[in-house]
């Protein structure tokens, strides 16, 4: 348990850490404690805006908007490295997440699955907004990613925390992917080597994991019936580093971080229609145990498309499957889907 950091401790222990602040309006008190309580403290989360453009990034997190009032994490962190002090105290950050996860946090240990949110995150966790569209393509400047954990290990070090006190967002709270585009083991990488030198001390920070490619097809044509989900069957391997996919199988990932875009192809579906695709999470029984978010196009004359991009993290006792659904008048066919991937072994 640990009591929050003053706003002039935090600043001090940021700045210390060798990184270039600006306060923001004022950030001083700056918070939502009217909203509920702020503390104990356990850690600090990482998130990523869905904004571009440093001035309208850092005024949104401090004003918020009509559905989510600001602010909206403590720190946002600019492309540029430069870290914006938005808020102290309470902030509509983190939102609910799984106790499990917040207990190996306050134990340091490593982090189980996320599939609950019943618990109030916004009461326990620092959290940063780093700018980023959260696309996969949206690049992260190295001075921005050594901000980050600069900031995450100033304020592990005044609270005597390790680099296990530091989580994402995708992490806490089932169905959310943000940060997108590095891992966060790589992050706590980062942290853990600037807690093990004095703060403010330059330190080449270890690259991110390299991500293995995965590439996967389906040509055998099938027919779907409307309304009912089908897993898709991939009979089609161009690369299978991890070696998750058997031939011909349904099943692509398991025990590994996954970032990628399936791509689907149907005939047959009435022009105006759904063509639906989600990601599932599998036991070891083969009951599917968790559904993720829905991703869907309408139909069009002639043949539909729909790209679907997906992220998540597989426990080593979960098979992940996509599945696509129509809701037309009458069957449809399914022509071919495409599966591309960057995986991370966990």
């Amino acid at each position: 348990m640990a009591t929050p950091l003053s706003a002039s401790r935090l600043l001090a222990a940021i700045k210390a850490e060798g990184c270039k602040v600006v306060e923001y309006k004022s950030w001083r008190t700056h918070n939502r404690n009217h909203k509920g309580p702020w503390g104990p403290v356990y850690g600090v989360m990482i998130h990523h805006t869905v904004t571009s453009g440093t001035d309208s990034s850092v005024a949104l997190c401090y004003n918020g908007h009509s559905s989510l009032p600001g602010p909206l994490c403590h720190t946002v962190g600019a492309k540029n490295g430069t870290l914006y002090m938005v808020g102290n105290g309470r902030a509509n950050h983190a939102g609910s997440g799984d106790d499990d996860v917040l207990r190996a946090v306050i134990d340091e240990r490593a982090l189980p699955a996320d599939n609950e949110a019943n618990t109030d995150g916004n009461r326990y966790f620092y959290g940063i907004e780093l700018i980023n569209l959260g696309n996969g393509r949206d690049p992260w400047p190295e001075p921005q990613l050594d901000a980050a954990a600069r900031w995450a290990a100033a304020i592990c070090r005044a609270h005597g925390w390790n680099e296990r006190s530091v989580i994402g967002h995708l992490e806490w709270q089932p169905g959310k992917v943000d940060p997108r585009g590095f891992t966060m083991s790589s992050f706590r990488s980062r942290v853990k080597a600037l807690l093990s030198r004095p703060p403010g001390q330059d330190n080449t920070a270890p690259e991110d994991d390299v991500p293995l490619y995965l590439s996967l097809g389906m040509h055998k044509e099938f027919t779907m019936v409307p309304g009912t989900w089908y897993s898709v069957a991939w009979d089609q391997e161009w690369s299978d580093p991890l070696k998750h996919h058997a031939a011909g199988g349904r099943t692509f990932a398991t025990n590994c971080q996954y970032n990628g875009v399936a791509s689907i192809r149907v005939r047959g579906l009435t022009p105006g229609r759904e063509l639906q695709a989600r990601i599932v999470e599998d036991d070891a029984s083969g009951d599917t145990v968790q559904h993720h978010p829905i991703g869907e196009t309408p139909g069009t004359a002639g043949s539909t498309f729909l790209a679907f991009p997906f992220s998540g993290k597989a426990r080593k006792d979960r098979k992940i499957k996509l599945q696509i659904a129509h809701y037309g008048e009458e069957p449809v066919t399914v022509e071919k889907s495409y599966l591309k991937a960057q995986v991370w072994p966990n």
